[in-house]
């Protein structure tokens, strides 16, 4: 005989009221009353979920591991229905459940599933729209997750990044304070020698020689040989050795210095000298500050590129080229520190697809990121994109080590990974998975040591835009 008191209670239940009192009253007769106290444990993480429970009084959490960390990521209270559900494919807890209050709550076994289906299609039915809430939420929290571990590892490799070309413009910025004095004085002294015609046309064609070339490279032990000639010729010539460091690093030769002092008065030769030298290195540091510069703004504008920054979230043409250019960029620290190679090999007027620009690049950049983590030292990865009969094909490939066969079966498995405790959150690839088929692409993994590839498939034509939409509107 089931109490009446434990049907009201279904009947004024938030989730189950819809639900006719004859189902509830059958849930009622088929399920256990269960108390729990605080602190106790209903699942550990990967735990067969056998039952379901209705919440009937009290308060229960659900946390996953993630970086190391544990954080919750679900909670459930009075009103809400948690564990198992019909044709849910949840079969293991992704973390732990735990109760938070003294807990009431009717529980349902698993195998009973099939009697709640046949004899109770309205209960049903809610627990379904249950279920695909479940779904969603888990979806976007797994998400969100990705993205903030994904900015932390961009955040990470970007400020290392800037590092190098901001330095140089504060350094050569400074340089340029200094020298612009010395340079001044130089022009003046020219000015000042009264050059004939003739030698005006010298200096003109010293300049523009060293200013139309950039200089060869050379090792260290060579650069220091052409200081040292270049020294002992200024001293030869009654010109101040200083200046030599300045006129080696121009493609200036001693047979054109040669050349120039056979055509200029010796008092010439000084000035023009002193001009050549401060001029071309004064016109050298600036152009290393906006070589510089220019890294810096192509740095910020990859990662403006790569995470879609001010762009509205609807589908759209995706130029993939660019989108695979800028996630390689914001990983290219992470390669030069792992002293990997990364290759790009993309087919040139590749079309666009339609979708998500940021979502796309959020697959390419965990893909990338896992095959820099893979390769050896010296390794090489290969990021290819061409289309295929009718596709877009983007292959990541590493010459790693490869993925073991036992293994290979897990890796799109939630909360799997190979890293140490800390170094990956298992869903990687799991998101990867997800938003690529959301743009009704498939992805794949070929592996053998030595080689691995994730293969991505995305459609182009009426089907993906569709799908986009689709997204975009949450179905």
């Amino acid at each position: 005989m089931v109490p009446d008191d434990l049907v009201d209670r279904l009947v004024a239940h938030r989730t189950l009221s819809a639900a006719p009192r004859a189902q509830l009253a059958w849930l009622a007769a088929q399920g256990t009353l269960r108390r729990f106290e605080a602190g106790e444990v209903l699942y550990r993480a990967s735990a067969p979920v056998l039952s379901l429970f209705v919440i009937l009084k009290g308060r229960l959490d659900i946390r996953v591991q993630r970086g190391g960390n544990w954080r919750r990521v679900m909670e459930w209270r009075s009103g809400d229905v948690s564990g198992l559900l019909p044709f849910s494919r949840l079969r293991t807890a992704p973390g732990e459940t735990r109760f938070q209050e003294p807990t009431e709550a009717l529980e349902l076994p698993g195998d009973r599933f099939p009697e709640l289906i046949r004899d109770c299609p309205e209960l049903t039915a809610i627990l379904v729209h249950v279920m695909l809430d479940r779904a969603r939420h888990f979806r976007a929290t797994d998400l969100q997750d990705d993205k903030l571990a994904s900015l932390g590892r961009l955040a990470a490799g970007l400020a290392h990044e800037l590092n190098n070309p901001a330095s140089a413009v504060a350094r050569n910025a400074e340089s340029l304070i200094e020298r612009l004095p010395g340079t001044e004085m130089a022009f003046r002294a020219l000015g000042s020698s009264a050059l004939g015609e003739s030698e005006l046309i010298v200096f003109a064609e010293l300049r523009d020689f060293c200013l139309a070339r950039s200089a060869t490279f050379r090792s260290a032990l060579e650069q220091a040989d052409q200081i040292e000639a270049m020294g002992d010729w200024l001293e030869r010539h009654g010109c101040q050795r200083l200046e030599a460091e300045s006129l080696a690093e121009t493609e200036l030769s001693i047979a054109m210095l040669d050349a120039a002092a056979a055509k200029l008065r010796p008092e010439s030769l000084v000035a023009v000298i002193r001009a050549i030298s401060a001029g071309c290195g004064t016109r050298r540091l600036a152009s290393d500050i906006e070589r510089a510069a220019t890294r810096v703004h192509e740095l910020v504008a990859a990662v403006k590129g790569f995470t879609y920054m001010d762009q509205a979230t609807a589908p759209k043409p995706v130029d993939l080229a660019r989108g695979l250019g800028d996630t390689m960029a914001v990983l290219r620290s992470k390669a030069k520190a792992r002293s990997v190679q990364l290759v790009a090999e993309v087919e040139a007027g590749l079309p666009a697809v339609v979708g998500f620009g940021g979502e796309l690049n959020q697959v390419w950049a965990n893909l990338i990121d896992n095959a820099l983590d893979a390769a050896p030292t010296g390794g090489i990865v290969r990021v290819a994109a061409a289309q295929e009969q009718g596709s877009i094909v983007v292959r990541v490939v590493d010459d790693g080590p490869g993925i073991p066969e036992e293994l290979r079966q897990r890796i799109f498995e939630p909360f799997f990974t190979t890293k140490p405790v800390g170094e990956g959150t298992g869903l990687g690839l799991v998101i990867a998975n997800n938003l690529v088929r959301q743009h009704q692409g498939e992805i794949e993994v070929d592996s053998r040591p030595g080689r691995t590839e994730f293969r991505v498939t995305l459609p182009l034509g009426a089907a993906a835009v569709e799908s986009a939409r689709s997204a975009a509107k949450g179905g």
